[in-house]
């Protein structure tokens, strides 16, 4: 299989292809693989066009120009969502209003089976959102992101006074830790804690673009301790903060199905870095904890608060948990590895 001399379209989530989207899945395997493309025109003809999550969806479900080979890359659950969830419900038009999609449809969970049946392939994160997809294209297949821009590996377990957690993301999901500020609510009077959040210092609260807020109001807002310090994410610095720290938190909404369904990559991301990490018991992360042999995954605030003052007393069991979580990662979430699976995806559309 080459994708080589194929005209290829590329509907990125955004053109500096600096978006996690853009920079850890397509963009890096082409770049891996000496792939050229261009950013997809609905007017142009390709050979192949793959369709992001971010790309009108209402046009490139009914693009049909020469014989092109469309793929989608469709790495959330909102398939999972039920169709009247209220937020799903006005998603279409929003989209709409704010001129991501061309036409309106008010169903947007029918917008993503209409392109899930046009693609001749879809790529996706979970065993969950794959059987959800399923019914609509027959070719899914599970593919994580790359991480090689995670290098900075932990080597020192021990903790200081201060005993510091860490997370790492965009900064809606920050809303997470609302399944857990009770715990830390709780720790905090037992323990001296901080928490390391890297993420992007403002961000827009309607469509990703629009209502910009800084991220510190927000933080603020939702938790009841000082002790909060936060970083712009950039990528030669986000592994070094992440690694001097102790400990890494991975919070999900147990309430919320779409944030619930969420894969495991942030989970492989701290453990590439030797960092030992106690999550939400989702049923990615509970596979890869009984993968990597750890029982870090928590399905109660009485789990979350159980689970943290083991480790933040013991640092042996600190370094044991890295070093598992770290060789799991390494073994099953290699660039190669990944590279491999975007090799077959593709093969199984272009021969």
């Amino acid at each position: 299989m080459s994708l080589k001399g194929l005209r290829i379209g590329y509907v990125p989530y955004d053109e500096t292809l600096k978006r996690p989207g853009d920079r850890r899945r397509f963009c890096y395997y082409a770049a891996r693989r000496g792939i050229k493309f261009e950013f997809a025109k609905p007017s142009e003809t390709y050979d192949l066009v793959y369709v992001t999550h971010a790309a009108d969806l209402t046009v490139w479900s009914n693009y049909h120009k020469g014989n092109a080979k469309i793929v989608y890359d469709f790495i959330d659950s909102y398939l999972a969502v039920p169709r009247f969830d209220k937020k799903g419900i006005f998603r279409g038009l929003a989209k709409y209003i704010s001129g991501q999609y061309k036409y309106l449809q008010l169903n947007h969970w029918k917008t993503i089976q209409s392109m899930c049946q046009r693609a001749d392939a879809v790529a996706c994160t979970t065993l969950e959102q794959k059987q959800d997809i399923l019914p609509f294209c027959p070719n899914v297949h599970l593919v994580l992101d790359i991480k090689s821009m995670y290098n900075q590996v932990k080597k020192d377990y021990s903790a200081g006074e201060v005993f510091n957690l860490v997370w790492e993301g965009l900064p809606h999901s920050i809303n997470s830790f609302h399944e857990i500020r009770p715990v830390l609510s709780y720790l905090k009077k037992k323990h001296k804690i901080a928490l390391h959040m890297v993420t992007a210092l403002e961000y827009g609260q309607f469509m990703g673009k629009y209502w910009k807020r800084n991220t510190t109001d927000f933080v603020h807002e939702l938790f009841d301790f000082d002790n909060i310090y936060l970083y712009q994410w950039h990528e030669q610095l986000c592994s070094h903060i992440i690694s001097a720290c102790d400990l890494a938190l991975v919070p999900l909404l147990s309430t919320d199905i779409f944030d619930w369904n969420k894969p495991e990559d942030k989970l492989l991301i701290f453990w590439l870095m030797g960092l030992p990490t106690v999550v939400s018991a989702n049923p990615s992360h509970s596979r890869a904890m009984k993968g990597a042999g750890l029982s870090m995954a928590c399905q109660n605030q009485e789990n979350w608060i159980e689970t943290l003052e083991h480790y933040i007393r013991n640092e042996e069991i600190r370094e044991e948990a890295g070093q598992k979580g770290r060789a799991y990662a390494l073994k099953y979430n290699s660039d190669e590895r990944i590279l491999k699976q975007w090799d077959k995806f593709f093969s199984s559309v272009v021969s």
